[in-house]
Parts: C-alpha cells; sequence; structure tokens
C-alpha cells in the first residue's frame, strides 16, 4: 500500500490498556518519574557557566594519527604530545593487532596503517608484538597498496608512496564554474574544503625525507606500488579512470602561469573561509590540508593564518586522566545545547528556570547572520541557520537550525521579541534552503550530483549532500511547530518522508545510526504534523520497531547496518540513545501504553547510574554512513531524559500553535 498524507486507509488503532496494564504503567511512571529527576540533575550539572553543553565527540585513531603526521610533516612535534597520542592510539588497538573505526567493530585496514604509523613516529619499534601483529594484519589484506587514497595521500607526503600512483586532483578546479560537472559546490561542504586545499598538494608533490622505511607493510617489498587494474571503458568507473590518467597527463603539461594563478586562486578561497578562531569550517581534516596546502605556497608557520590555524587544532584535543590525548574530529556545542534543552524542558524543568534562559541566550548569540557557501545556489536568501560547532559561519546546518527553534520555543525568556525575531529568520532561511525534491539536505540545497563520487579520488566517505530521512523530519518538526504544518512547502516534505519509508516500516538514518534514528526522527515530526497514529505508515514503523526490540526492552544498531541492512537494520547491542530514539517514536505514534513502551522505559531505569547518566561505548552517530562513526557522548544523557520526560509528561513541553 502506498502512504499518503491521508490517514483514511484501513489500520487498527492502538490497544486500549487494560487494568493490569494501568497498574504496571503506575509502577513504571514512579520509577520513571525518578530517573527523570536524576537524569536532570546530572545534566544540570554540566552545563558550561556560558550557557552551552559539550560532551566529548569520539571518532577514531586516524585523527590521533594524522594530528601526528602533520607535525611531524610541519617540523612542528612535541614529545609531551607524541607520548601521549600514542597512549590513547596503543589503547584503542585489538587483540588482533588492529584498529576499528567503532566500537565493537571489525579492524579497518587504512585505520590501521595510519595508527601503525602514528606509533613508528612515537618511537614503537616494528618487531615489537603489538607492531608485529598490525604489520602482518596489514599484509594479510593487501598491504598499503589496498589502503584508501587519503591514508596514500598521507604516505606519500614522506616518501612512503608515489605521487604519481595517487589519483590527480587538479588546482584548476577552483575555476570550473558553478553550472559544469565537478565544480567544487558540487561536493558537500566538508569534502570541498578538503579537496580545494588538496589540489594544491596534488600539484606540489611534496615529499619530506622518512624517518624509516615501512617495507614491513608492502605485501610484497619488491612491487610496493603495484598497478590497478582498469575497469571497462563502458562503465563510469572506466571513463573516470581514464580522464585520471588524462589528468596525469595534463599535470605534466599544465601551462605553469596558469597553475601558478590556479593555486592563488585556491589558496585565497582557502583564507577567505578560516573561521574567527583559526579553523576551517569547525572540523579537523579541512583544518589539516589547509595548513599543509599555504605552508606549501610559502606561508611561514609564524604567519598569522598558520599561527592561528595551528593553535586552533588543539582546542580539538581531550586529555584523559591517564595522560592520554584523544583528537576530536569536531565539536558539537551548538547541537549539544539545543538536544539538552529540548531534553531538559522535556523533562518538566520550568520553562523560565535561569540555566534554560542562559542556554537560549547562548545558542541566540551563535546564530549566523552572514552568507556562506550556501549561497552559492541561493543568493538572494538572507542568512539565519545556526551551524554545529562553536566557531563556523561559512556552513551552517538545516539540522542544528530545525532543533534550535524547537529549543528556543520550549524556554520562556525574558526577551520574546529577540527569540520571535531569531526564529522567523531561522525558518525564512530554512524554507528557502529546501531542494527541488521537497526535502532537505544538512548543509546545501541540491546537492545531489552523482559525479564526485564516481572520481577515483572520491574512495572514502560520502561526498556529496543529498536530502535525508532525518534531517528532512526535524524540519518539518519545526515547521509544524511554529504554527506551518498545512504551508504547501511542509506537506511537499511530508509526502517526500511517506515516500521514502522502507518496505520494513523504517526509515534510513544519514546522521545517525541508523533506521533506528530516521524512524525515531521521522514518527515525531509526522506526529507534529497532524499525520493520525492509525496512518499506515505509522503504523508499519510501530511494527518494525516492535519487531526488532531487543529481549532486554532496549533497542541497538550496529554501524554494519549501513553495509549490510538484511543482517544488521535495527539490530545490535540495546544503547541508551537508540532505545531512546524508539521510545520518541512509539511515544509519537500514541503507543504510550503498550508492552513495547513500558520495557524500554524500564531498560532506561534499570541501566541508569547512580549518578543518574547512562552508559554508552557503542557508536550511534555518523559523519559518513559505515566509513565514518561518531561516539557524541552526550546523546547518552539527552536522548533518555527527552524520551524520560515525554513518558512521564506526555509529550513536548510546548504544544504547537495553531496554523
Amino acid at each position: 500500500m502506498t502512504a499518503t498524507t491521508d490517514g483514511s486507509t484501513g489500520a487498527l488503532p492502538p490497544r486500549a490498556p487494560s487494568a493490569s496494564d494501568a497498574a504496571a504503567e503506575k509502577t513504571d511512571l514512579t520509577a520513571a518519574r525518578r530517573a527523570t529527576a536524576r537524569a536532570t540533575d546530572h545534566l544540570l550539572a554540566r552545563q558550561d557557566p556560558a550557557g552551552w553543553w559539550k560532551g566529548d565527540l569520539e571518532t577514531n585513531v586516524t585523527m590521533d594519527a594524522e594530528d601526528l603526521l602533520l607535525r611531524q610533516f610541519l617540523g612542528v612535534t612535541d614529545p609531551k604530545l607524541t607520548e601521549a597520542a600514542a597512549r590513547f592510539i596503543r589503547g584503542e588497538q585489538g587483540a588482533d593487532g588492529t584498529w576499528a573505526t567503532f566500537h565493537g567493530g571489525p579492524g579497518e585496514l587504512s585505520a590501521t596503517i595510519e595508527a601503525y604509523v602514528a606509533l613508528r613516529l612515537a618511537g614503537d619499534a616494528p618487531d615489537a608484538p603489538h607492531m608485529a601483529r598490525a604489520a602482518a594484519w596489514i599484509r594479510g589484506r593487501g598491504g598499503i597498496a589496498s589502503a584508501r587514497v587519503f591514508t596514500r595521500i598521507w604516505l606519500a607526503l614522506f616518501g612512503w608512496w608515489r605521487w604519481e600512483d595517487l589519483p590527480e586532483l587538479p588546482p584548476e578546479l577552483i575555476y570550473f564554474p558553478k553550472w559544469l560537472p565537478l565544480n567544487i559546490y558540487d561536493f558537500g561542504c566538508w569534502a570541498r574544503q578538503t579537496i580545494v586545499a588538496l589540489t594544491i598538494v596534488s600539484a606540489k608533490r611534496p615529499v619530506r625525507p622518512a624517518p624509516f622505511a615501512l617495507d614491513e607493510l608492502h605485501k610484497d617489498p619488491r612491487c610496493p606500488n603495484p598497478p590497478r587494474p582498469l575497469a571497462p571503458v563502458t562503465t563510469w568507473d572506466g571513463l573516470f579512470q581514464r580522464l585520471d590518467r588524462a589528468l596525469h597527463v595534463y599535470h605534466k603539461l599544465a601551462p605553469r602561469r596558469l597553475r601558478r594563478h590556479a593555486m592563488r586562486t585556491a589558496a585565497q578561497w582557502i583564507i577567505e573561509r578560516q573561521e574567527n578562531d583559526g579553523c576551517w569550517g569547525g572540523i579537523q581534516p579541512p583544518a589539516v590540508y589547509s595548513l599543509i596546502a599555504l605552508h606549501l605556497l610559502g606561508y611561514d608557520l609564524d604567519h598569522p593564518v598558520l599561527r592561528h590555524g595551528l593553535a586552533s587544532l588543539d582546542r580539538f584535543a581531550v586529555w584523559r586522566e591517564d595522560g592520554a590525548r584523544m583528537i576530536e574530529a569536531c565539536q558539537s556545542p551548538v547541537w549539544d545545547t539545543c538536544l539538552a534543552t529540548i531534553a531538559l524542558a522535556d523533562a518538566g524543568l520550568p520553562a523560565d528556570h535561569p540555566q534554560l534562559v542562559k542556554a537560549a541566550d547562548w545558542m541566540l548569540e551563535e546564530q549566523v547572520l552572514r552568507p556562506g557557501d550556501w549561497s552559492v545556489r541561493r543568493p538572494q536568501l538572507a542568512p539565519g541557520g545556526w551551524s554545529f560547532e562553536f566557531e563556523n559561519d561559512n556552513y551552517p546546518d538545516i539540522d542544528d537550525t530545525a532543533e534550535v527553534v524547537l529549543a528556543l520555543r520550549r524556554v520562556e525568556h525574558p526577551d520574546p521579541q529577540r527569540v520571535d525575531a531569531a526564529i522567523r529568520r531561522a525558518v525564512r532561511w530554512t524554507l528557502g534552503m529546501q531542494s527541488r525534491n521537497g526535502a532537505w539536505g544538512a548543509f546545501d540545497a541540491d546537492n545531489t550530483s552523482r559525479f564526485p563520487n564516481r572520481l577515483p579520488f572520491c574512495d572514502f566517505g560520502e561526498v556529496i549532500d543529498p536530502p535525508s530521512a532525518d534531517v528532512t523530519a526535524h524540519v518539518v518538526e519545526m515547521l509544524a511547530d511554529v504554527g506551518r504544518s498545512h504551508d504547501p512547502r511542509t506537506r511537499r516534505g511530508i509526502d517526500w518522508l511517506l515516500a521514502e519509508q522502507e518496505p520494513s516500516g523504517a526509515w534510513f538514518g544519514r546522521w545517525g545510526t541508523n533506521y533506528v534514528y530516521g524512524t525515531g526522527s521521522v514518527l515525531p515530526a509526522l506526529a507534529a504534523a497532524g499525520i493520525p497514529a492509525s496512518h499506515p505508515a505509522v503504523r508499519r514503523a510501530v511494527g518494525w520497531l516492535e519487531r526488532v526490540q531487543n529481549d532486554d526492552g532496549g533497542w541497538g544498531e550496529d554501524q554494519r547496518s549501513y553495509q549490510d541492512k538484511d543482517r544488521w537494520a535495527g539490530r545490535g547491542a540495546s544503547t541508551p540513545s537508540q532505545t531512546a530514539w524508539a521510545l520518541l517514536a512509539l511515544l509519537a505514534a500514541g503507543e504510550r501504553e503498550s508492552e513495547a513502551v513500558r520495557r524500554g522505559v524500564r531498560h532506561l531505569v534499570d541501566t541508569q547510574r547512580a549518578d543518574g547518566s547512562w552508559d554508552e561505548p557503542y557508536f550511534t552517530g555518523t559523519g559518513f554512513p559505515w566509513d565514518f562513526s561518531i561516539n557524541y557522548h552526550l546523546y547518552r544523557q539527552v536522548f533518555p531524559l527527552t524520551a524520560l520526560g515525554r513518558y512521564v509528561h506526555g509529550g513536548p513541553a510546548d504544544a504547537p500553535l495553531g496554523d
């Protein structure tokens, strides 16, 4: 049956509660109230005096390894930092000698190579048992030659790999107009910032003398760079492989004057996008490549751009009690603060509570009021979004903007006109960022070209930003909350969401893992927009959530669902955040008295720690589905509190305005 916004098609409503259900609910409700109070106290205590919240953002050891490689390349090594990073990297190694990209995941070749090289830079001997195990595993998986392009770029910087055997990326790409396929604005903003810098690195092909050889990481040291077979010319892969060969020829023939000008233009593009804190886009990968690129063009380490850029990287470091140093790929204060505000308000904290007002003040100051790269495709649209990080005015994102608006509307602020003005700007900007298909991506509108993913250079992670169900759902929920449920643009978003539902009843989750996140985002949005609980799409989603609930009452989903949804969709060890997402969906679908909800609530209550927090070693967030996984350390606090609060109080703290 095809789902539509018409909820009149036949479906059984939720089951009416019995007397025994009512008694069980009373017991569960008492326990949930106590857990909610403890979690509220715990979260309030974690707020920064400035008004924001931020949990650690844990990814994998490639961040730490590349930080050491950058410092080695620039000649700014520090023994204390090197040992602290090495301590963290060693602690993340698995018993088989590998490094995974998420908790409990399989060993990953490129991450293992980068970790191994970083430990060698830190002084670990190749014949040490932990190093020998890693090297043997690497060789068994094809060695360096089988690593992703980005790993081989890092190795080429030190002569461990030949530049000639890497895909070519010419700096002249900066000149391509936006209407031409493969212009820089066809890439997602995170890839765009990285690729512009790497065009300079690719053109310069620098090599710093390596302090040691890496023969032990080649499957066959006598043939370290084996040729890769060409795909048939009739395929996209084959076509782009031959294009890459042509670009290698162009590298030798490129007019020097044109190339120098292209690199200067790319450098200017990079410098114009440096944030006030010295970083680029608030994320670590573009920062490290931008520093290398500018340094290759003659910017010395004392130049303000490089000095501030290097200083910004120190702010990504998390020092642990054992002396280990973990590097965050980025930081999430805006995202964490709006989610914490929603959680506390839905848990029953008074809307005028001083800490909520302080959070609202901080969020209001963070609104982005100048154009960024998004305006290339929306030149007439006035700004008004929020970004994810402390400093990132170039790339506000639609997901954060939607959630910040929902958070601000839960706070009774002493200056309501200021809040209303900020919300009006945000709603106008968000509506203007709608893609042609009626949905929303994260950072850009209509960033859907399939050409960038075809490039041999782009063999790691998503490099485009198409609309996703989770972002679109958050926007629809926000638009409904501000009284725009019947706006034609909102209805187009709803129609798109209903059409995107999987046959199983779930929705794919782009920015959280995975179908549990997607479904946990969509059902609250549909409910907020007036789609009845009896709607067939809602009932199918409820049925799927009930089927995948774990025996312990919780929900979990492993990152492997992105590669193998038949085995892993909705499957994995129960986690607090994913259990909460399922509960939010079921509560929105009118299932408050159901056995599935009661079991889920009991799971959260039973797994809560004495201090009101939850533990969650598993990764439930994504940067790139499967390729780059994230453990947001505050997810384990804010989402369970939101779910418990809505279970206790019956729904979000403030009802939507009328249309």
